[in-house]
């Protein structure tokens, strides 16, 4: 057993007899009351999403799971594939699986996955990851006059995001897959 605090994205909890993983955890502490946590959860064998708002003195069971280093292979329209680092062993999951994470995956990427029973069941990814700019609008002359210094610019995934109007096109950018805000250029 284990506090409500200890749970985390990636975690996988034992609630009514049911596995799930924990797809967004948010702890709360609010001016007046007693803190608690909100989580989001997906059933690992159902698929179910629930979601819960756990107060911080109740208790959870918190299943043991295996964290593998992982390299992101390909989509093949259905499944995302993953490469086991240590023993090259191939491993898939669905779009719902990898959830909200799936927009910053890209080729090559190394992901951690989280495995239960050999199965995997939750992907986290670096907070910070480096990208190519594929698309980026030419900054324009008094841009910065409005006060509007930034630009929508697409990277090597698909993925848009907000940077500033000084970034072009083949440059490479780092994203923070928390927020998916831009965070600085890649120099390196």
């Amino acid at each position: 057993m284990a506090s409500v605090t200890d749970i985390k994205k990636g975690s996988v909890i034992k609630r009514d007899g049911e596995l799930f993983v924990v797809t967004l955890s948010a702890h709360i502490t609010p001016g007046k009351g007693t803190p608690f946590t909100r989580s989001k959860m997906k059933s690992i064998t159902t698929g179910k999403v629930i979601e819960e708002t756990l107060k911080d003195n109740e208790v959870v069971e918190i299943v043991e799971v295996e964290y593998r280093n992982m390299q992101y292979l390909y989509n093949d329209g259905t499944f995302y594939t993953f490469m086991d680092n240590a023993n090259y062993e191939q491993y898939q999951m669905d779009a719902d699986s990898v959830g909200d994470d799936v927009q910053y995956l890209k080729d090559g990427l190394e992901v951690v996955m989280c495995m239960y029973n050999e199965q995997p069941v939750a992907v986290e990814l670096p907070r910070k990851i480096s990208y190519k700019v594929v698309d980026a609008p030419p900054a324009v002359k008094g841009d910065t006059a409005g006060g509007s210094v930034q630009k929508e610019i697409i990277l090597e995934n698909g993925l848009k995001a907000m940077a500033p109007i000084f970034i072009k096109e083949g440059e490479r950018v780092i994203i923070n897959t928390d927020t998916g805000l831009y965070v600085e250029r890649d120099n390196t």
